[in-house]
């Protein structure tokens, strides 16, 4: 099945690039059979690396989920965040800090995943991950004192749930 989902996807990919005037629809008949070999030969050589743990987010079935994180989550995330930067900078309501998240990420994937969706978020910098627990330690533009109390266990505050869908995503 996996074969025929990478296959299809680059044999679809490859009609996309190479549209022209032929004279099936938009494409010549060596157009379609040249399409089919690169397609079979990506489908052959891209499914099993895929099937890696630390590859499954290049699977073409988990692209639509990736989207859904873009267009949902990550979107609300940084249209919140933008408006709370904005209300600190005119205000001067400022604390900054860095603090430790352990977000519970097993992969390398998974926390790339978070760590650029955290330092894409404004007001927050991913600044290093401890790699002996997988803990973040973010640049973080609102410290406050009732936070650090309770850090490593609830990062809702600085990245609400971007560790859950970067665990969804990444396996």
């Amino acid at each position: 099945m996996t074969f025929l989902v990478h296959t299809a996807s680059a044999f679809v990919f490859y009609l996309l690039l190479t549209t022209s005037s032929g004279n099936l629809f938009l494409w010549s008949k060596a157009e379609f059979m040249i399409g089919a070999i690169f397609a079979l030969m990506v489908g052959a050589l891209t499914t099993k690396l895929t099937m890696k743990k630390r590859f499954l987010l290049l699977t073409p079935i988990r692209w639509p989920l990736f989207f859904a994180y873009l267009a949902g989550p990550f979107f609300w995330g940084m249209a919140k965040a933008n408006l709370d930067l904005v209300y600190r900078v005119v205000t001067g309501k400022i604390n900054p800090g860095i603090v430790k998240i352990s977000p519970n990420l097993k992969t390398d994937l998974g926390l790339t995943l978070l760590a650029n969706s955290i330092t894409l978020t404004p007001g927050t910098l991913s600044v290093d991950i401890d790699e002996q627990t997988n803990d973040l330690y973010i640049h973080w533009i609102n410290v406050r004192k009732e936070t650090l109390k309770t850090m490593p266990r609830d990062y809702k505050d600085i990245c609400g749930t971007f560790p859950a869908w970067a665990r969804r995503l990444a396996g």
